[in-house]
């Protein structure tokens, strides 16, 4: 039997058939027919069966007794979970309790997380991961276009004379994105990337630049100030559809180029090609990731974005946009369905009493109205205002940063529970671990990075008594008084559909027998909407806003004891916390340990040659890992992927956030390197 159902790794969203025999996931199969990936995967979507069908994988209920953990039943452990947060509730308030949704779960999932800390525990305390990849991305777009969201659909990609890549390994984090890059290319479309690393979409590139870390406003606002200068811009789009022209251009007049120029690394004929190139395109693309989200300066990073594609008329028509690529394959429908702190779902924020009034009618109970905390101020609140912590799919003990002081908050909670489909490193801190149910172990809907909303189909049954996320929710939620009486996903998402505009319509039936609908669905084209912004913006005007941004300066730089810049990333063969790929024997095979990416200069002058053990510290860690010695990182900045626990890389970055999207900076961070 071949299940058609939705890659679980990254947010490209490809179709995949899983062979099941005798009860198992034996073999994965890409759809040929697919809009996304026709035919094509990557590694990890061609390893899926590992995962699924290891021994390590999650079979019981788990209650901690002294140091070790006791196999409980179901009623045992959602009983005891039920009493002690009932008894936290009671005692502190329902703000003294953190809730974490996952991007690695379903959409109907996530809904019922977000809905257990309003509703049933009564906290707008509810985050997910966006926040240390796209939360940028969210506050940045809807501040200019009014929606956080890619703007255009990947299929677009051939037709843009221009694509602009920037912060984005797109080859190793998205490869089926980059094959339909490389198709472009091979089309006619010129490629330039813009990127502190040369990678491999650089290396074919018609234009490469290559930036310091953390500088990506002063290259931006350079080439707004060129195109600008030299008239380039579009004066008719500016005109009909756009508002604050003229409070950008001044804030541009005394902008030096020389200065930017001078710190970004990039030459300033370089800064003008690039500028020309993309602004004489007739129709221009903008891809990026976490390259430029995960800054202190990572909302106006994208703000600065989104200026550029304004002013050249680059949104509202294919072949355009600006399309950030989302890290996991549920982001944006975790993002959408309001597992967030400030908003309720569809981004209407929860502080409007006229949008509480309409949640609390439907859900018959009362919104509360103050914003809850971010996943960073949750666990640095740990064992002071956040008494207990629910994490769905999460591991922050290896993606959040300052790791060190994530274990030790951590460990001060009265309550911390955890549901995942391994035990993970933050799962041994756990008073209680609850086993979920797979992707391929459960019914629901993903939302990828296009915004096309896909079926996920059950294929097998789960391991052991392993449970769907949203049962285990829902019944939890029942021991504490208040109902959740789904019993099919499918009723999740019609009222999901009935309570979120941008998902109106969009029900099991309208995706059974297609290969997903991107939001918003009309109810007539057969897939979605394929671009956004096509008539007016989503903004209260219905106009793209312009902002002036000044540039911000990473909050660490090198001195004379961190003369390095460390930027962090992943790597082709590994994902996320590794809770699946390193438990994947051919993916493991290919990336079996951590390394740090040396420029051949400053190897030379710290006496190191390729592959020797070499220590990496900042103010807070240091770890030990290999060199790796290449010319594709410029001197005096070093890269390190941040998958393997054994030299975790998060154990060197800071607690410096965005003051809007509070995301953390994870792509610059002071750090010495020596031979050990």
């Amino acid at each position: 039997m071949d299940v058609l159902t939705v890659c679980p790794y990254c947010g490209v969203g490809c179709g995949i058939y899983l062979r099941v025999r005798e009860g198992r996931v034996d073999a994965v199969f890409p759809s040929l027919n697919h809009p996304v990936n026709r035919g094509s995967l990557c590694a990890k979507g061609w390893s899926v069966p590992f995962f699924l069908n290891h021994p390590q994988r999650a079979r019981h209920p788990l209650i901690r007794k002294g140091n070790r953990f006791i196999r409980a039943s179901w009623d045992e452990a959602l009983d005891f979970v039920a009493e002690k947060l009932s008894e936290i509730k009671e005692k502190h308030g329902p703000d003294a309790i953190g809730v974490l949704g996952s991007a690695k779960c379903t959409n109907e999932d996530n809904y019922l997380i977000q809905k257990f800390a309003r509703a049933t525990i009564g906290t707008n305390n509810v985050d997910h991961c966006a926040r240390l990849c796209h939360a940028s991305t969210v506050a940045g777009l809807i501040k200019a276009f009014g929606a956080g969201a890619m703007t255009n659909s990947i299929e677009e990609f051939p037709e843009a004379d221009v694509i602009l890549i920037t912060g984005s390994d797109t080859a190793n984090q998205h490869p089926v994105i980059a094959k339909w890059i490389v198709r472009a290319r091979k089309g006619g479309t010129k490629v330039m990337v813009v990127d502190p690393r040369r990678t491999p979409l650089a290396r074919i590139a018609d234009l490469y630049l290559q930036h310091r870390p953390g500088t990506d406003i002063a290259w931006i606002n350079a080439f707004l100030k060129i195109i600008i200068e030299e008239e380039l811009y579009d004066k008719k789009f500016i005109e009909e559809r756009t508002e604050n022209f003229e409070k950008l251009a001044d804030s541009l007049r005394d902008f030096s180029l020389d200065w930017a120029s001078g710190v970004t690394g990039i030459p300033l004929s370089l800064l003008r090609e690039g500028a020309r190139l993309y602004a004489k395109a007739e129709r221009a693309s903008i891809v990026y990731a976490m390259g430029i989200t995960q800054h202190v300066s990572g909302t106006y990073n994208v703000v600065s974005l989104a200026n550029l594609a304004l002013l050249t008329g680059n949104v509202g028509k294919r072949g355009t946009g600006v399309n950030p690529l989302r890290g996991q394959n549920n982001v944006q429908g975790a993002s959408d369905l309001a597992v967030l702190p400030d908003v309720l779902p569809c981004y209407q924020k929860v502080d409007d009493p006229d949008v509480r009034k309409r949640y609390s009618e439907l859900w018959g109970v009362e919104i509360p109205s103050n914003p809850g905390l971010t996943v960073t101020e949750m666990i640095h609140s740990s064992g002071e205002k956040i008494r207990a912590m629910y994490i769905m799919g999460e591991n922050p003990l290896l993606s959040d940063p300052d790791i060190n002081t994530v274990k030790r908050k951590l460990g001060e909670l009265d309550l911390l529970v955890v549901q995942d489909i391994f035990f993970s490193e933050t799962a041994e801190l756990a008073h209680v671990f609850l086993p979920a149910a797979s992707f391929a172990e459960k019914d629901g809907t993903f939302t990828n990075t296009e915004r096309r909303v896909q079926r996920v189909r059950k294929a097998i049954e789960p391991p052991g008594e392993a449970r769907a996320d949203w049962r285990i929710i829902a019944d939890l939620s029942n021991r504490l008084g208040y109902p959740m009486n789904y019993t099919h996903p499918c009723e999740i998402l019609d009222e999901i559909q009935k309570v979120c505009g941008i998902y109106a319509g969009i029900t099991c039936d309208i995706l059974e027998n297609s290969f997903g609908v991107r939001w918003p669905y009309d109810g007539k084209s057969k897939e979605g909407t394929s671009y956004l912004h096509g008539k007016r913006f989503k903004t209260k005007s219905g106009r793209g806003i312009f902002h002036a941004v000044d540039y911000l300066p990473p909050p660490e730089e090198p001195d004379e004891t961190y003369p390095f810049i460390m930027t962090t990333g992943r790597s082709g063969f590994q994902w996320h916390t590794g809770t699946m790929t390193r438990r994947t024997p051919n993916l493991e095979r290919e990336a079996p340990e951590a390394y740090v990416e040396i420029n051949p200069k400053d190897a030379d002058s710290l006496g190191i040659k390729d592959g020797d053990r070499v220590r990496v510290s900042s103010r807070r860690g240091e770890i030990e890992l290999k060199a790796r010695i290449t010319g594709g990182i410029m001197p005096g900045v070093v890269f390190i992927p941040f998958h393997y626990k054994e030299a975790a890389a998060n154990l060197l970055t800071g607690h410096f956030l965005d003051p809007i999207s509070k995301i953390p900076e994870l792509k610059v961070t002071a750090v010495r390197v020596e031979k050990c």
